[in-house]
């Protein structure tokens, strides 16, 4: 294709090769559009997909009718029988949620309702004698088991998605970035960037670009700037754990304002690690700061008293794309279409963090049914 010039009008681009734009690209595919997902980076999944915790939530959290709950329950059950379909590895290993002291006990039965609310039947309440013949050394008043939580390799969920929507015909453009759109009368024109610059032409744009989906929303002229919300960045750092993992389970502390505490994960080899702990930021720097690791001993060993000093090492950082800043409550996922924003064809997905990864496959499904509308 030559540079500038306007390519044949494809049913739609997705930009942002992470597990939801890949899972997005993927159902646009299957259900019969031509695609291209466009990527900016070198490949797929290199922002918040290879950054996080790997874990298959079980939609605890989230306020009742929220996106977030409705999506990660149904996304579970989904991500869950797509890994098996497909040979991804995952575990089903369950977590405790913990309580340290009677006010969290308090927040913990709360939670317990919270879940139930939303969907979550198998959630089953613990005393701390209860709790401890599930992981001995663990130090709480009380305990929430959640058996349908899990753990996934995410890039290899990802390049089944990817294997998927390429066998459905979508094609996909690494080092593409979309410099600019502009709204035709029916569909949108792109100006993409990279060694070969090129102009294409869809009838529908659906942005999945995570961290950058607020600044590529700016790009799209026709758009009004009211639709777009501020990017909010905050960091979380992991910290790996230099020994055998002290737990068979997933552990969490209570939640926290903006995050879920620094809880200790497993990957699927076996090897623990802590975190993510919560920095807010106005820039992307991904290098972990050594001396965040002090905190995690102190929130660590409320829950686990027999930490070693000096068994943590700085492991990696994610940030996540949230678009309510530090005291505000927890924005839900937005997914603006053309009911909310008036631009026909045009889904942006704003604000995807946890349980963005759980909840892939469902937010594919509520995107088509955003254009259906």
């Amino acid at each position: 294709m030559r540079a500038g010039r306007v390519s044949v009008d494809i049913d739609s681009v997705v930009v942002g090769a992470g597990v939801v734009g890949l899972a997005v690209a993927r159902a646009l595919a299957m259900s019969g559009r031509e695609v291209i997902l466009v990527e900016a980076g070198e490949g797929i999944g290199v922002g918040i997909s290879s950054r996080n915790s790997e874990v298959i939530h079980a939609g605890i959290y989230y306020p009742g009718g929220s996106l977030k709950a409705q999506l990660c329950v149904e996304g579970k059950q989904r991500l869950y029988a797509f890994c098996e379909e497909r040979g991804v590895s995952h575990q089903r290993l369950g977590k405790l949620i913990v309580a340290t002291d009677d006010a969290q006990r308090t927040a913990l039965q709360g939670l317990l309702e919270q879940g139930r609310r939303n969907g979550v039947d198998d959630l089953q309440w613990l005393e701390a004698s209860e709790a401890r013949e599930l992981e001995p050394a663990l130090s709480c008043v009380a305990a929430l088991w959640s058996p349908s939580t899990g753990i996934v390799d995410s890039h290899g969920l990802m390049l089944a998605l990817q294997a998927d929507a390429e066998a459905a015909g979508a094609s996909l453009a690494f080092h593409t970035p979309l410099l600019s759109a502009r709204c035709l009368e029916q569909g949108f024109e792109l100006h993409m960037g990279g060694a070969e610059p090129m102009t294409l032409s869809c009838r529908e744009l659906i942005n999945c670009a995570g961290l950058s989906a607020p600044e590529v929303a700016s790009r799209i002229a026709g758009l009004p700037a009211q639709y777009i919300p501020a990017a909010r960045l905050c960091k979380g750092s992991y910290f790996s754990f230099s020994g055998r993992a002290p737990f068979r389970h997933l552990v969490y502390p209570a939640p926290e304002s903006a995050g879920l505490g620094v809880h200790m994960t497993l990957d699927l080899g076996g090897q623990a690690r802590f975190g993510p702990d919560v920095e807010w930021v106005d820039h992307l720097d991904y290098r972990v700061n050594p001396s965040r690791g002090d905190g995690f001993y102190q929130a660590i060993r409320r829950y686990w008293p027999g930490l070693p000093d000096g068994s943590l090492q700085p492991a990696y950082s994610g940030i996540r794309p949230k678009i309510s800043g530090p005291n505000e409550p927890a924005a839900d996922f937005l997914i603006s279409g053309p009911t909310q924003h008036g631009v026909a064809g045009l889904v942006n997905l704003f604000g995807i963090e946890s349980p963005g990864l759980t909840s892939s496959l469902a937010l594919a499904d509520r995107v088509l049914d955003t254009l259906a509308q």
